[in-house]
């Protein structure tokens, strides 16, 4: 039955500084002008942006036609039904507001009748089976029967009444109980998505800042201005305050189930190195990544590169000069994807040019960076006067250009970047720039899920050979590797 009056309604939503509670037993709106009774400051928020009525039984919020529109999880939706509690966001990158409906007192239902008891009878159905229990157990007001037959039946019927009472108590606890486990069970998902969808943003946040740091950065470089580097300083801490949230919130979670076998947990931890979100990862990325995996340990190409890269003195640092530019060490596996650390090796001709070096810069993109270009430019053969040909030289600018890449469209995601090194940025970033402009939405499984038809397989495969190695990377020998982690100790 609908109840006469809605049940309370409270909202807490972010007004300016404060963090401010409502309590609403009645329809209301959210919006930017004074007469909304949530009023909401902010340049994301419409005049009139959102309603909250009671309908048919249940809360309902729909959105009043605003230019930012409300989401929820991340969706664009026009109308969503409140059941227990919701947070919306208005606009995509807008204020977020939660509702939550103030738990009300239901009626018990009653314990179901009890069971009358009944003796046993004959086949028949005519006779009781037993004489004596028929005697004992009848009627105790039956006045054909002795004084003494009576008092039993009279004893019996009091034992029958306070075990009917006794186990019809019981049941309508065992009813209780179970309703009450089934709504904490319901609790719990509830909560437990919530948290999921903070996770994200919070991730997201943090890839929102790393933007910001490679841009600052970028800006006190060439400028050599002091307070853009306190400002690299603030958001660094910044950044640290939100990663410790993040990793206590997916502790909390269990999004490193303790079941979860390791080569899978690799796998979440790489994908968050190259900044991407765990709690946000598609199932089928870890079979995909399980699949390269595959194709390393059958080619051998990953033991002759590593070894290669140790012998030559080259990991450590090509592992520093990336750590030194604020981006993961693992980016030495886009090296090995790219020549296997052969600092003489020389591409085919393409019309931007042959690739060269290590790092297999075009002419162009080298010239950029500060590279020299030698004489053989159009020959593919080593140039010993060309600075490609200089693999230290290279990997600096190798990290600078990956650098650059972070701070672009790419939205600080390393898989994106891959992409773009292998692809070019300027067929990349275009796809990239279709998509909703915040980091959630900005990621290399989105681009996949929307243009894998334009991307071309050697592009998919480069991005997935270098994500799989820095998995194997991470523990060689648990995937029959016979060496240590390349980068250990860094």
């Amino acid at each position: 039955m609908t109840p006469v009056t809605p049940p309370p309604l409270k909202v807490r939503a972010e007004i300016g500084t404060e963090r401010r509670v409502f309590t609403f037993a009645k329809a209301f709106r959210i919006g930017r002008t004074d007469d909304c009774e949530v009023c909401i400051k902010n340049e994301h928020v419409s005049r009139k942006h959102v309603e909250v009525v009671f309908e048919n039984g249940t809360w309902l919020i729909r959105d009043l036609k605003s230019a930012n529109g409300i989401f929820v999880n991340g969706e664009r939706v026009q109308s969503v039904p409140l059941f227990t509690a919701l947070k919306i966001r208005l606009g995509i990158q807008g204020p977020f507001v939660e509702l939550v409906v103030d738990p009300r007192s239901d009626p018990q239902p009653e314990p179901p009748a009890p069971v009358q008891a009944t003796l046993p009878v004959s086949p028949a159905g005519t006779l009781p089976a037993n004489k004596d229990a028929t005697h004992y157990f009848g009627n105790p007001e039956d006045r054909s029967v002795g004084e003494h037959t009576r008092m039993i039946r009279r004893a019996f019927a009091e034992v029958q009444t306070k075990q009917k009472r006794k186990y019809g108590g019981i049941i309508a606890g065992l009813v209780v109980c179970a309703m009450a486990a089934g709504g904490y069970a319901l609790y719990l998902h509830h909560e437990t998505q919530k948290n999921r969808v903070i996770a994200q943003e919070m991730f997201y946040s943090m890839k929102s800042i790393d933007v910001n740091i490679a841009n600052v950065e970028k800006m006190v470089e060439a400028s050599g201005n002091t307070q853009g580097a306190e400002e690299v300083v603030r958001l660094r801490s910044q950044r640290q305050n939100l990663d410790d949230s993040y990793n206590h919130l997916l502790a909390s979670l269990k999004v490193y189930d303790p079941k979860m076998s390791e080569p899978q947990k690799l796998v979440l931890r790489v994908a968050r190195i190259f900044g991407e979100c765990e709690v946000a990862m598609p199932p089928e990325f870890l079979t995909e990544i399980q699949n390269y995996i595959n194709k390393w340990k059958s080619s051998g190409r990953y033991l002759r590169a590593v070894r290669l890269a140790r012998d030559k003195g080259y990991t450590q640092t090509i592992a520093k000069e990336f750590l030194a530019q604020g981006l993961p060490p693992q980016f030495f596996y886009l090296g090995m994807q790219e020549s296997d650390f052969q600092e003489l090796i020389s591409g085919p001709p393409t019309h931007a040019g042959i690739a060269k070096g290590m790092w297999q810069f075009i002419p162009s993109t080298a010239e950029h960076y500060g590279l020299r270009i030698g004489p053989l430019v159009d020959l593919p053969r080593p140039d010993p006067a060309d600075d490609r040909h200089h693999w230290d030289r290279e990997t600096n600018a190798a990290a600078a250009y990956i650098k650059d890449l972070y701070g672009t469209d790419a939205q600080a995601s390393g898989l994106l970047v891959m992409a773009c090194y292998n692809w070019g940025e300027k067929s990349v970033l275009p796809l990239v720039r279709s998509m909703p402009k915040n980091p959630r939405e900005r990621n290399f499984w989105k681009l996949l899920s929307l243009y894998r038809d334009k991307i071309p397989d050697e592009t998919y495969d480069y991005v997935f050979y270098i994500v799989s190695a820095a998995v194997i990377g991470e523990n060689p020998k648990l995937f029959g590797m016979d060496c240590d982690n390349p980068l250990a100790g860094l």
